[in-house]
C-alpha cells in the first residue's frame, strides 16, 4: 500500500477538516496527502513520507519503534528473506508448533509460582520476537511459491531437509 492509499483510507474514518485544523495547515494541503504524486501537480509529500526519509537519512530504527510504542504497539523487523527452493512445508510447519510450544512452555514455567519478574517477561518477549520473525519467514516463503506440493516432492528423490534458519 502506498502512501497516500494510507491517508485516503484514513479519512474514511476521519474528517480531513479536523485533521487540518488540529495541526494548523490548510486542508487542500491534507487532502493532496491522499492524492498520488505526480508531475501535473496533484498530490502533496506527505507526513508519512517524510519520516519514511528521515529514517533513511538517519538510519535510525528508534524512530519506528518511538512510533509502534506511543499507538500501543511493538516494533519488530522482518527477517530477509532466505527462501531456496527445497523447502518442505511439513518440517517447516512443525518448526512453528515446536517454537510456540516452547513459548508456551516458557511462559508456563515463569508463571509457576504466579508471578513473573523483569527477566522473565524479558525472556518471554525474546521468544515471541524470534517465532513472529520465524513465522514471517515462513509466510514469506509461501508467497515466494517456495514451498511446493507435497505431491510433487514424494516424486523427486529425497534431499536433506533444510529449516527456514
Amino acid at each position: 500500500m502506498e502512501s497516500y492509499e494510507v491517508f485516503k483510507e484514513a479519512f474514511k474514518n476521519s474528517s480531513p477538516k479536523a485533521v487540518a485544523s488540529e495541526l494548523g495547515v490548510s486542508l487542500s494541503l491534507v487532502y493532496k496527502w491522499a492524492q498520488e504524486q505526480s508531475e501535473s501537480g496533484s498530490g502533496s509529500r506527505n507526513p508519512l513520507d517524510r519520516i519514511l526519509e528521515i529514517i533513511r537519512l538517519t538510519e535510525e530504527e528508534r524512530i519506528v519503534e518511538w512510533l509502534c510504542e506511543k499507538c500501543n504497539g511493538y516494533f519488530v523487523r522482518n527477517p530477509p528473506s532466505t527462501c531456496e527452493k527445497g523447502f518442505e512445508v511439513l518440517p517447516a510447519t512443525n518448526e512453528i508448533v515446536s517454537q510456540f510450544s516452547g513459548l508456551l512452555s516458557r511462559i508456563s514455567q515463569a508463571a509457576l509460582d504466579s508471578s513473573i519478574t523483569e527477566d522473565e517477561a524479558e525472556d518471554i518477549r525474546g521468544q515471541w520476537d524470534r517465532l513472529k520473525c520465524y513465522g514471517e519467514g515462513f509466510v514469506r516463503c509461501c508467497e515466494e511459491g517456495d514451498f511446493e506440493k507435497m505431491e510433487e516432492k514424494k516424486e523427486e528423490k529425497p534431499s536433506p531437509r533444510r529449516t527456514l534458519y
